[in-house]
């Protein structure tokens, strides 16, 4: 892959595995630009955010506004750290269009780090109070039951961060 080829970066790991550490760290790369989802669900659906329901609903809606843009933008030459957690085959699936229509390279950056280390992680940015949503230890174990870690037939060129 090319250094001046737009790549789609995707990232898939649990909440608080480092997800936006590394997205924001492959921004600054050259012609690259991250879009946070937490970001914008923050701000588009302020105080809507309290469930799991919730965030699928918002996080679709998001997803489906910010398709076009995202291949707009792979098209012109920027490549994109794109920090929405790819932590199910349909999250990925959608994410697979996006690099598939831009015809661009992707990287899907897998971070595989233990509970124990993310809960803990979880509780410092809480505290810390500078992360927009406050998730507690249930809330992490509710979505985390839900995480399914890439698997080679899903044919993503997968860079692994043990972390």
């Amino acid at each position: 892959m090319s250094s001046n080829e737009p790549t789609l970066h995707i990232v898939c790991g649990k909440i608080a595995a480092g997800k936006s550490t590394l997205t924001s760290a492959l921004g600054r790369r050259p012609n690259t630009i991250v879009m946070r989802e937490d970001y914008w669900l923050s701000r588009l659906y302020p105080g809507e955010q309290n469930s799991l329901a919730e965030y699928v609903r918002n996080s679709t809606r998001l997803r489906d506004a910010m398709t076009a843009h995202v291949i707009d933008l792979l098209r012109s030459g920027i490549s994109v750290a794109l920090d929405f957690p790819a932590n199910t085959p349909a999250s990925r699936a959608w994410m697979r269009t996006l690099f598939k229509e831009a015809g661009c390279a992707h990287q899907l950056h897998y971070l595989d780090v233990a509970d124990e280390v993310c809960k803990a992680r979880l509780r410092e940015r809480n505290q810390r109070g500078e992360h927009e949503f406050i998730v507690s230890d249930e809330d992490f174990d509710l979505f985390t039951s839900y995480f399914v870690p890439p698997s080679v037939d899903e044919g993503f060129k997968v860079v692994l961060h043990h972390l």
